[in-house]
């Protein structure tokens, strides 16, 4: 696993796929085709004009799922500026029913960020210059391969926030040039922020998560919007440790 699909050839061999593949891929299509319900407006458009990749990992618990997220995000990284403004790569990883069953949103929680550290140990290529290293900063993202991405993770333990809730462990890399003309300092990010907000307040059901906020702002920190409780809380500390990861890796 590891390699990156795109739409039209998914649509082609889905039937060839394992079950699982086929489920987490058909929910995901259902989930962006409905006009009136899914709240990120940019994301459906993605979607349906093929700009969206897809790639399907191990079971997160796995010392192969690391490798195969970092095969994929490079190869992704290395072609994303030709799929089209509104892409990204969207990562569905195998969960078994024990974890379906067993885990907890703080589990899975753990889990995503134990991916981003195991998997930053395979960058080989330098931090950009551009964007802070500590993720305290307003001006923080994950980055990998010298490209900055917005995460977003869903998991089967989310129930309050649906747009949080996916039924496979799943995470959405965007890459942070998508966002250029979707901020506060543009009419159309501002107009967009809304539309996006008020079908966001429509769909969950409940008022938005007060990370929630825009890229640049003091008061900001993206890692929180990353992944969101179910509920208002948020945690106190950043739990990605790049320079440990990357020194341990080094010493093995």
């Amino acid at each position: 696993m590891g390699a990156l699909y795109e739409k039209h050839s998914l649509d082609e061999e889905i039937t060839n796929l394992p079950l699982w593949k086929q489920q987490a891929y058909q929910t995901f299509t259902s989930m962006l085709i409905d006009t009136n319900t899914y709240p990120c407006v940019p994301a459906r458009q993605g979607f349906l004009d093929n700009q969206l990749r897809f790639c399907f990992v191990s079971d997160p618990r796995e010392t192969s799922a690391s490798e195969e997220l970092a095969t994929a995000l490079k190869t992704y990284g290395n072609h994303a500026r030709s799929f089209g403004n509104y892409t990204s790569l969207a990562v569905f990883f195998e969960t078994p029913e024990d974890m379906i069953r067993n885990y907890s949103v703080e589990d899975y929680r753990n889990l995503f960020w134990n991916a981003l550290n195991q998997v930053t140990a395979y960058d080989e290529q330098p931090w950009p210059e551009a964007i802070p290293q500590e993720p305290e900063h307003h001006e923080w993202e994950f980055c990998f391969a010298g490209e900055p991405y917005f995460a977003f993770c869903a998991t089967p333990a989310h129930r309050k926030r649906k747009s949080r809730y996916f039924p496979y462990f799943m995470i959405a890399f965007q890459p942070r040039w998508v966002f250029e003309n979707l901020n506060g300092n543009t009419t159309f990010g501002r107009k967009m922020k809304n539309i996006i907000r008020k079908r966001l307040f429509q769909y969950d059901g409940i008022p938005g998560h007060p990370d929630l906020k825009w890229y640049g702002e003091e008061d900001n920190h993206e890692w929180k919007q990353y992944f969101l409780s179910d509920d208002d809380e948020s945690p106190s500390k950043c739990p990605f440790m790049r320079m440990k990861e990357k020194m341990s890796s080094f010493l093995q």
